[in-house]
């Protein structure tokens, strides 16, 4: 039973304050993604009329919402805003990393271009260390056949940790195994074991010194480990969030300016 199913649950009540409601909704998925990976295409392919736009709550950025049902499983998909990076102080990055960290979706589906792996996973392994209940679509595999290029996703859905899997969103090419994928991820049927940094034992007591004293200072906020790693990379954005209070009712700051379409969405997706 997916965490979702709950109207009281406290993951419903920050995609609430987010803007997305889950009436008839089993399941939330996030979609994340470089530019120009065809992250668009693939939302299309999977949602097709039952989406709708509108703005992200408190920000001119445009938001995308999609409902589509596999197995009998009714999922709302979330398409963030592409992007490089989770670290930049952007809003394109703000709202996907706030969405990935205080949205909590059941799964988030990372696109990557078959042709620039290497390029794209600086994305993927930053997503990776804020959730382990990720699935990489690895789209444009007619292109990177066309180009003469092998891509081995058994090797990398090893090396990550996480499900892989070769799509064409443009033909349809793979949608069904993807969304195995992602039935099995965000069900917790699939379990996975995201590759994350490592570090130097000091860095590791570094991290375990910083968590409980982030944990005290905001409590409640998921993932104080990726926090602890940004303040200690240097991030003075998340150090001013910290000290300033702000971390801790984040989610709350995001107004309830888009729980209509949201429900529209809702609705549409069970037609």
């Amino acid at each position: 039973m997916s965490q979702h199913d709950c109207n009281t649950c406290s993951a419903h009540a920050e995609l609430a304050r987010m803007g997305v409601t889950l009436d008839r909704i089993d399941r939330v998925v996030a979609l994340a993604g470089n530019p120009n990976t065809g992250k668009s295409t693939l939302f299309n392919a999977l949602t097709g009329l039952k989406q709708h736009t509108g703005n992200w709550p408190g920000k001119t950025v445009t938001r995308a919402e999609g409902a589509f049902e596999f197995d009998k499983v009714r999922y709302k998909l979330v398409d963030l805003p592409g992007t490089y990076s989770l670290l930049s102080a952007s809003h394109d990055e703000q709202i996907a990393r706030d969405f990935l960290l205080f949205g909590d979706p059941d799964a988030t589906i990372v696109v990557i271009d078959a042709t620039a792996i290497e390029r794209n996973l600086n994305l993927v392994l930053q997503v990776l260390e804020i959730t382990s209940r990720v699935v990489v679509a690895v789209n444009l595999m007619d292109e990177a056949k066309r180009k003469h290029l092998d891509v081995d996703i058994r090797s990398l859905s090893r090396d990550l940790g996480v499900p892989a899997v070769g799509i064409t969103a443009r033909t349809g090419d793979g949608i069904r195994s993807l969304l195995e994928a992602v039935a099995g991820v965000s069900s917790g049927e699939l379990h996975t074991v995201p590759l994350r940094v490592t570090g130097t034992p000091a860095f590791h007591r570094a991290i375990s010194e910083l968590v409980p004293l982030i944990e005290s200072v905001a409590p409640g906020v998921p993932n104080a480990r990726w926090i602890a790693i940004r303040l200690l990379d240097g991030d003075a954005e998340v150090e001013e969030a910290l000290t300033s209070g702000r971390l801790a009712g984040l989610a709350a700051d995001q107004q309830e300016s888009a729980p209509r379409f949201s429900a529209k969405i809702s609705l549409q997706g069970t037609q």
